[in-house]
């Protein structure tokens, strides 16, 4: 799955990336900078998040 689809999949659900982070216990900037590209998703919390988003 794509950033962009993992986008418009929250936003169908009416998910805000903020209530994504804060159900999956996960620092909110991770999940953006993840979704953004800014950061690749390859250790700690940040591959956490790209687990959770499905972006991995």
């Amino acid at each position: 799955m794509s950033p962009d689809q993992v986008k418009k999949k929250l936003e169908k659900e009416g998910k805000s990336f903020k209530q994504f982070a804060e159900e999956h216990r996960l620092n909110y900037r991770t999940v953006l900078c993840v979704l953004n590209g800014v950061n690749k998703g390859k250790r700690g919390e940040a591959h956490r998040a790209a687990v959770a988003l499905g972006l991995k």
